[in-house]
């Protein structure tokens, strides 16, 4: 068994310099580390299996809360605030406060081919909640609007980018935002849109290059196609006026917006049977859209 050298030791942790501290407990510069909740979360979510016992969402709701108490506020609005200013768009989503809260009975006679008709489907037959997340908030600042607008346009960003709830898609997803947020917004914000995306995908691809290397695989291609695809839309798609759109054709919504190039539906749908866990006891739990 090959085993790392006192040599190697040296070269790579040399320049690492020791420091004391009087404190009884860890401490870091970094807050993320000083917390014991997310350092134990993090490495479990990130060395785990994908097992039969435990969804792959599972513990999403914890590391999201976790992450959000540990951001300055303070900065976050400022940040807001500024890019408000400076774009037009980003300050007309913010005014307007039109939520994305489709129900069945509001898209059930959209015509075929048209976001709404989507939107139907989606809720009538796929057996998700668009509304997963921050169920029951009250919106009273643009801090809130734009959490909860957030949570419920990411199923209608799978809809109208073609990148669907399967393993890949989801990669794929998380790429084209992470390209569009960075190249619409001042980077400290852009990070904040991506904090819980870079999380989600660091546990993934951690997980895939330890147990499954034909879900790293795809995930290499779904992350390339994602980042095309993000490097052409005109604005992050979480500021799209969605319920003015229900009647508008897909096609010409991704026309407009720049959502190209697309695929078509079920390309990686065997995606999500390689990334799950392959030992003989595993009985396979339906993949929620993260």
């Amino acid at each position: 068994m090959a085993e790392v050298s006192q040599a190697d030791f040296d070269y790579y942790n040399g320049a690492i310099k020791k420091f004391t501290t009087e404190s009884s407990v860890m401490v870091s510069s970094s807050p993320y580390l000083n917390n014991a909740k997310l350092r134990e979360l993090i490495a479990q979510e990130m060395l785990r299996r994908n097992g039969y016992d435990t969804p792959n969402t599972a513990y999403i709701p914890e590391v999201a809360q976790i992450l959000h108490q540990l951001e300055n506020h303070a900065d976050l609005l400022r940040l807001f605030e500024e890019e408000k200013q400076r774009l037009p768009v980003f300050r007309a989503w913010l005014d307007r406060r039109h939520l994305s809260d489709f129900k069945v009975d509001e898209v059930k006679d959209c015509e075929p081919g048209t976001l709404g008709a989507v939107i139907y489907d989606f809720l009538a037959n796929s057996g998700y909640n668009m509304d997963h997340f921050f169920q029951g908030m009250k919106i009273e600042t643009d801090f809130d609007f734009y959490l909860k607008e957030r949570t419920l346009t990411h199923d209608i960003e799978h809809m109208i980018t073609g990148f669907e709830t399967d393993h890949a898609g989801e990669i794929a997803l998380l790429a084209a935002n992470a390209r569009a947020f960075y190249g619409y917004f001042r980077p400290e914000l852009a990070a904040f849109f991506n904090r819980v995306g870079s999380y989600l995908k660091a546990r993934t691809v951690m997980r895939s290059g330890l147990f499954y290397p034909e879900a790293f695989k795809i995930e290499l291609d779904a992350e390339d196609f994602g980042a095309q695809q993000g490097r052409n839309w005109k604005m992050p798609l979480m500021l799209l006026p969605y319920r003015d759109m229900a009647h508008r054709q897909v096609s010409d919504i991704r026309a407009e917006y720049g959502i190209t190039p697309t695929i078509p539906s079920g390309t990686w749908k065997w995606t999500t049977a390689v990334s799950e866990d392959p030992r003989a006891d595993h009985t396979p739990v339906a993949m929620a859209a993260e």
